[in-house]
C-alpha cells in the first residue's frame, strides 16, 4: 500500500477511535499490525491532533468556564474538573513508577474490549431505571478522576468509555452531561500525556529521523477526522443509548482472540 495512504488511514483510525467508547489503542495496534509500525512521536502527533479537535468543539464552553469562572456554578465546575485531573495525575504517575501497565498486546486489549463492552450494556441498563441527571457531583469527579487511570492501566479499556461511564454510574446520568464532562477532564489529561512523550522522544533524539510532512499529514487527518467524529456522536446520543458501542466491542474483541 501507498505510504501516503498509510499515513491518512492511521490518521482516520485514530480520529474515530479516541473519542468514542471504542478504544483508540486496540484498532491503531491492528493497524499498525498491518501497516507497520510508526515512531512514538508519530503516534504522539495524531493523538494531538484528535485532542486539538476537542477544544474547537468545545472552544465556547471553555471559553465561558473561563470567562465567567466567578459564578459559583462555572466555579464549582472548573474545580471538579480540576480535582478529577489531579486525581488522573497523581495515579497515572504512580502507577508509571510501579510499571502498573498491561503490554499492549491482543489479548488483553481484546479482553478490556470483550470486558468494557459488557460493562456498558450493564450500565445502560442500570440508568434506564434511574431519571436522567445533569449534575456534577464530587462523586462524579473522584470517579472520571480513577477511571482515567484505569484506562492507562488496562490498553483495550478507552479511555472516553472509562470515564463516561464512570461518570454515568456515578450518578450524571444524563449522557450528554456525562460525555461533556469526560471530553473537558480528558483535555488537560491527553495534552500533559502527550507532552510528556514528547519529551521522551525529543530527549531520546529520536527526532533526528523522523519524517516530518508524514507526521504533518497524519496530525491534520486526525484533527479533521476527531472533529467530525465527535460531532457526529454527540448528534447520535440525543436520541441513542451507548449499547451499539458495547456490541461493537464485544465484537471486535471476539474477533482479535479468534483471527490475530
Amino acid at each position: 500500500m501507498d505510504h501516503l495512504m498509510q499515513i491518512v488511514l492511521l490518521g482516520i483510525i485514530e480520529g474515530i477511535t479516541e473519542f468514542l467508547p471504542i478504544s483508540s489503542t486496540g484498532h491503531l495496534l491492528i493497524a499498525e499490525h498491518w501497516l507497520g509500525q510508526r515512531s512514538d512521536l508519530f503516534n504522539v502527533a495524531i493523538q494531538a491532533g484528535a485532542i486539538l479537535a476537542v477544544v474547537l468543539i468545545y472552544r465556547e464552553r471553555l471559553w465561558g468556564l473561563l470567562s465567567g469562572f466567578a459564578r459559583p456554578d462555572n466555579r464549582d465546575y472548573s474545580i471538579k474538573l480540576c480535582v478529577s485531573f489531579l486525581i488522573t495525575a497523581a495515579g497515572g504517575f504512580t502507577a508509571k513508577q510501579l510499571g502498573l501497565k498491561l503490554p499492549e498486546t491482543v489479548a488483553p486489549v481484546a479482553l478490556a474490549l470483550i470486558v468494557g463492552g459488557v460493562v456498558i450494556l450493564f450500565i445502560e441498563r442500570y440508568v434506564a431505571h434511574h431519571r436522567p441527571s445533569e449534575q456534577v457531583t464530587w462523586k462524579v469527579a473522584v470517579v472520571v478522576g480513577l477511571g482515567q487511570i484505569v484506562a492507562a492501566i488496562f490498553p483495550g479499556t478507552s479511555r472516553s468509555a472509562a470515564t463516561i461511564f464512570a461518570a454515568m454510574l456515578a450518578g450524571l446520568s444524563a449522557r450528554t452531561a456525562a460525555i461533556e464532562f469526560a471530553f473537558l477532564v480528558g483535555i488537560p489529561t491527553m495534552f500533559a500525556a502527550t507532552g510528556y512523550e514528547l519529551l521522551k522522544v525529543i530527549r531520546g533524539g529520536a527526532t533526528v529521523n523522523e519524517d516530518w510532512s508524514a507526521l504533518g499529514i497524519g496530525f491534520v487527518v486526525s484533527a479533521v477526522v476527531a472533529f467530525v467524529a465527535v460531532k457526529w456522536l454527540l448528534c447520535y446520543i440525543q436520541t441513542h443509548r451507548f449499547t451499539v458501542f458495547a456490541w461493537y466491542r464485544i465484537a471486535f474483541g471476539v474477533a482479535l482472540l479468534i483471527l490475530v
